[in-house]
């Protein structure tokens, strides 16, 4: 039997009250039933903004093009189609196995939701229902919840909610800044998963093997040993022009 999700005290009060920003990415979206009967360009614009707040940038190769023609034709909500972008192959590669579960928690949250998360209290609770569900069953519970639904509803994008404060001359930075895709955790986890032992021509002690866009490249050795001689030559030369222009100085002085 399934855990019940640990109940969390909300702590952030910026996703709880009314939005006084002008119409930007922080304010209420068009309601998607709408934009995809009144024009394809509304369609298109709805989409966009899913893209932008589950991607932040989505490349020509990255966008599904099954999800957009059923969501086009009706098929599927604008929730399902959220869904569907969160539970993707680039969303899984990109995010999922660059994270941690609380650090996970944090980002999907902040796009699911539009918020920070309630403290540490929340990123446990969520990170029991991923270690035990995994990240499918996390997604469909988070837009499941009564705070997604009574935000955004079936139809909404999501996006930030957030206002500006008295006393600041701007709004929230935007998610997507407050939060990268992946932090220092990824990069020490890397470290600890290189091969060690397993001597290579670019790194003959272990570590790291040659980057793949390096391929052909002279390897570090040989680089260093180029450094080295162009260096001394440049030193040999510079003498030598000295020395001659001295010589040169005595002559003259002489005659």
């Amino acid at each position: 039997m399934a855990l019940p999700v640990l109940a969390t005290k909300p702590l952030t009060n910026n996703a709880r009250v009314s939005n006084f920003l002008p119409g930007s990415e922080e304010t209420t979206r068009q309601d998607g039933r709408f934009a995809l009967q009144r024009n394809r360009a509304g369609a298109d614009l709805l989409i966009d903004q899913a893209y932008r707040q589950i991607f932040f940038h989505a490349f020509k190769a990255d966008r599904d093009a099954v999800l957009e023609s059923q969501l086009r034709s009706g098929q599927i909500t604008t929730r399902d189609f959220v869904r569907g972008l969160l539970k993707s192959e680039k969303f899984r590669n990109d995010f999922y196995r660059c994270n941690s579960n609380t650090r996970m928690v944090e980002q999907v949250v902040g796009r699911v939701l539009g918020r920070p998360v309630h403290g540490e209290a929340e990123r446990i609770a969520w990170s029991i229902v991923i270690a035990e569900q995994g990240l499918p069953g996390f997604i469909d519970a988070l837009l499941d919840t009564s705070e997604y639904l009574e935000a955004f509803g079936d139809d909404l994008v999501p996006y930030q909610r957030g206002r500006k404060l008295a006393g600041k001359a701007i709004g929230e930075m935007p998610f997507n800044q407050q939060a990268p895709r992946y932090d220092a955790y990824w990069r020490e986890a890397m470290a600890r998963r290189a091969p060690a032992g397993r001597g290579t021509a670019w790194a003959p002690s272990g570590g790291w093997p040659q980057p793949a866009w390096l391929a052909g490249q002279p390897t570090p050795a040989v680089q260093n040993a180029w450094r080295w001689f162009v260096a001394t030559g440049g030193f040999v030369l510079t003498g030598f022009v000295i020395w001659t222009a001295l010589a040169m100085l005595s002559t003259a002085a002489q005659g």
